[in-house]
């Protein structure tokens, strides 16, 4: 079982950068890869961003190529999410969790959720 803590999250103005961690304890899989989900108030969670621990494959949201980049630490059982030219579209309560090998972008598709962090953009 694999736990999971999201940090980082908070209050930046349109324009600015955050950068979230999502920290893993117990047993992990490199070949499972750990994918970005977010939530805004009133819609359902979505698919932001995924990489597989060795990082040979990543995978990104249309809404936020060009502007998030998701990496992974895995000496640290880290996986980062480095946001900029953030907006207010962009606040959601930010998740992260275990996908599965052959990797679907979907909710349905990830196990192990944390219990997510709150990134507010004000405009």
């Amino acid at each position: 079982q694999v736990q999971l803590v999201e940090s980082g999250g908070g209050l930046v103005q349109a324009g600015g950068s955050l950068r979230l961690s999502c920290a893993a304890s117990g047993r992990t899989f490199s070949s499972y890869p750990m994918g970005w989900f977010r939530q805004a108030p009133g819609k359902e969670r979505e698919f932001v961003a995924a990489i597989t621990w060795s990082g040979g494959k990543i995978w990104y949201a249309d809404s936020v190529k060009g502007r998030f980049t998701i990496s992974s630490d895995n000496a640290k059982k880290t996986v980062y999410l480095q946001m900029n030219s953030l907006k207010p579209e962009d606040t959601a309560v930010y998740y992260c969790a275990v996908g599965r090998v052959n990797f679907v972008p979907t909710v349905g598709a990830m196990d192990n959720w944390g219990k997510g962090t709150l990134v507010t953009v004000s405009s």
